[in-house]
């Protein structure tokens, strides 16, 4: 499903009235010739020889194969300044212009943003239509946020939200900002805006990321593993379109202005065989040179910003995120792969209780002076029981179990009143239950993790949905002030998990986990509750 096809010359221009209709019959030329339509642009995306910010509007690579493969439904993951708002803009107006009863709309981040686009994109456009065709689409309404013209009923707006009536076309703009500081307002979108596109429109969701969470993710991954399989597309799948730096020509500089590591080649080696593509000294220089100069060397800022294969971008944790460092070596030292327990080594429990949220237990071993967490686990409205047969279904040898400072606390049940640690005692004879102490202030505590995360190592399998809380694990953004508060954010799902992991750096640092050695015999299943 493209725009239309191409019936004429994309360059040619018309030059008798004959020419001039069947031009204007075919969107692609109305689109791609320049003839029509006008963006402003960088002043260090000037020509050389053009000294103003107005030029006319001719799609880039990136942006015409959009256009050739557009689909009903569209997720766009991108390297930044590709230009897809302005393409986007340009098309959803001109669909406007020479369709009636269109109903056109882009969804921004923010107020700020929705008026920027429509100003600078969906305006300006407009007012700088040739003037023949600007007098034959004359305006109804013309607002801040929207256009109605009057010669066909159709209009196009931007806004931060559209639920009411049908949106025949709806762009989504930076939709990974949104699910990461407005979580609201993307679910919003998801339950309202999105269904109001009918299955003959048109829907583009695109977006840098902001972090493995979120709907952006979510929908991202299901496209991409559409493409991978290469299955037909139903008229409500995503098509995927991920755009990496490397394919845009104007990333390139003089190699001999930058020293390019041998970490760096290799980085490269690895994106060209996984990839299948070269990446030539000139863009591997410019790579390296924005890293330094535009992120201060940050790696994870340029998997976001720059991606070079779909997975970099979700390797970033979003802003406020409390270890993206932490994490970013962990990945760089291999500290993410598959472990394999040893059977007769005693493996150490480490919990997250909820008296109304969930419930997170990471389950460590230390061997070779390594912290290994060889397993996850994690509930919600979960009985204990059902953690305690998870436990013992593992088979482990299982040394000490340590729970956070509240399991002391008696709660109050149908038929008795018991704490945590005395139901879990009582579901795990044999087991050696221990109160970690409360901590005056979680940020101690979250120091204290980033300070013993150089110990640790992860099964990326087993602990897959743990290690993805703790990516995600961040402070609470304020929409009033736009600012990060010094508090972690409860709401998304991540805390329970991030604090379990807390436990055990609470327990280490404050020298509570006596290791035990292995036992020199492997363990019969029913005795997995017994310490060694």
């Amino acid at each position: 499903m493209t725009i239309a096809p191409v019936s004429v010359d994309l360059e040619a221009l018309p030059t008798n009235p004959e020419e001039l209709a069947r031009c204007l019959a075919d969107p692609m030329w109305r689109i791609c010739s320049g003839a029509l339509y006008k963006i402003l642009i960088k002043g260090d995306d000037l020509p050389d020889d053009d000294p103003g910010l107005s030029v006319p509007f001719k799609p880039n690579r990136a942006q015409r194969r959009v256009l050739r493969r557009l689909w009903h439904r569209n997720v766009i993951l991108k390297a930044r300044q590709l230009g897809f708002t302005t393409l986007i803009a340009i098309v959803w107006l001109d669909h406007a212009l020479f369709n009636a009863n269109a109903r056109c709309g882009i969804i921004a981040q923010n107020r700020e943003s929705a008026e920027n686009i429509f100003r600078d994109k969906v305006k300006y456009a407009y007012d700088n239509l040739p003037p023949a065709l600007r007098e034959a689409c004359p305006l109804a309404t013309d607002s801040k946020t929207e256009l109605l013209f009057s010669h066909n009923n159709s209009s196009i707006r931007v806004a931060t939200s559209m639920r009411s009536g049908t949106i025949h076309r709806l762009h989504v703009s930076e939709f990974g900002k949104i699910c990461a500081e407005y979580p609201k307002k993307a679910a919003e979108v998801v339950t309202g805006s999105i269904p109001a596109v009918p299955k003959s429109g048109i829907l583009v969701i695109e977006s840098t990321a902001e972090g493995k969470e979120g709907e952006f993710y979510e929908i991202s991954k299901r496209a991409e593993a559409l493409a991978q399989a290469g299955a037909e597309l139903s008229f409500r799948d995503y098509r995927f379109h991920f755009f990496p730096w490397w394919q845009a020509p104007e990333y390139r500089i003089n190699p001999k202005l930058v020293r390019i590591s041998p970490e760096d080649n290799e980085y490269f080696e690895r994106i060209e065989a996984r990839m299948k593509t070269v990446i030539d000294a000139e863009q591997r220089a410019w790579y390296v040179a924005t890293r330094e100069a535009d992120f201060g060397n940050n790696e994870e800022r340029m998997w976001q910003e720059f991606p070079s294969d779909p997975d970099e971008p979700f390797k970033v944790s979003q802003k406020g995120a409390y270890y993206t460092q932490q994490i970013a070596t962990a990945r760089k030292q291999g500290r993410f792969k598959p472990l394999i327990p040893v059977l007769s080594a005693p493996c150490y429990t480490f919990w997250d209780i909820g008296s109304s949220d969930g419930t997170a237990i990471w389950v460590l071993q230390h061997l070779d002076g390594e912290w290994r967490c060889i397993r996850f686990k994690e509930g919600w409205g979960e009985p204990y029981a059902f953690f305690a047969t998870w436990l013992q279904s593992l088979g482990l040898v299982f040394g000490e179990h340590f729970l956070p400072h509240d399991a002391d606390h008696v709660r109050q049940g149908e038929t008795t009143n018991k704490s945590p640690k005395d139901m879990l005692e009582a579901l795990m004879p044999g087991g050696r239950f221990t109160i970690v102490p409360r901590i005056e202030d979680v940020n101690w505590g979250i120091q204290q993790t980033r300070e013993v995360f150089p110990l640790l190592w992860f099964d990326e399998t087993e602990c897959k949905e743990g290690i993805a809380h703790v990516e995600n694990y961040r402070k609470k953004w304020m929409t009033q002030t736009q600012t990060w508060a010094d508090v972690p954010d409860k709401t998304g799902g991540h805390s329970e998990a991030a604090d379990a992991l807390r436990q055990f750096a609470q327990a280490y640092k404050g020298g509570l986990i006596n290791v035990r050695r292995p036992s020199s015999t492997k363990p019969k299943r029913k005795s997995s509750w017994r310490t060694t």
